[in-house]
């Protein structure tokens, strides 16, 4: 299975009240990185990938840079957990690779959960705009889950 983490580009300044944060668009910044991760993702992710963003305005615009169908999960709002992306996107058992566009603390927290045994409480840094992508597949019976990619939109 293949599991890749999309960070939202870059928005503006966050909102003290959470509801209104959900309606915070991408600057100008965060729509040509948005544009160039599309880019460069469109030429290696596959038909079948599901994608699913979060609630929030700047994640749908960042995916829909992409120009593929996404489906909006409310679990992966700006608070989500582990726990609730990895169910989202039925980690590790989906057939199909899953392209989760979300938010730091929680997709930092994914990758160390998966990467970094020794402290998966503490997230790992995912730039705004970033794309991480881990691959898990199955070597003589033992499961072996890699960082397969990391790139960013000044990298692409």
């Amino acid at each position: 299975m293949d599991l890749l983490l999309w960070r939202h580009a870059h928005a503006g300044d966050p909102f003290d009240d959470p509801v209104e944060d959900l309606t915070r668009p991408l600057s100008a910044k965060g729509e040509r990185q948005a544009a160039r991760m599309a880019g460069w993702l469109d030429q290696y992710l596959p038909d079948s990938t599901r994608i699913l963003v979060s609630p929030a305005r700047r994640t749908q615009q960042t995916a829909q840079a992409l120009v593929r169908p996404f489906k909006i999960v409310e679990a992966l709002g700006p608070d989500g957990t582990v726990e609730s992306l990895l169910q989202a996107a039925k980690f590790p058992h989906s057939r199909d690779p899953v392209l989760v566009v979300g938010h730091q603390p929680t997709l930092g927290r994914v990758v160390a959960q998966l990467l970094d045994a020794t402290d998966p409480t503490q997230p790992w840094s995912v730039r705004k705009g970033s794309v991480w992508w881990l691959r898990l597949r199955e070597r003589e019976g033992v499961p072996q889950l890699t960082l397969h990619a990391v790139v960013g939109p000044d990298t692409v």
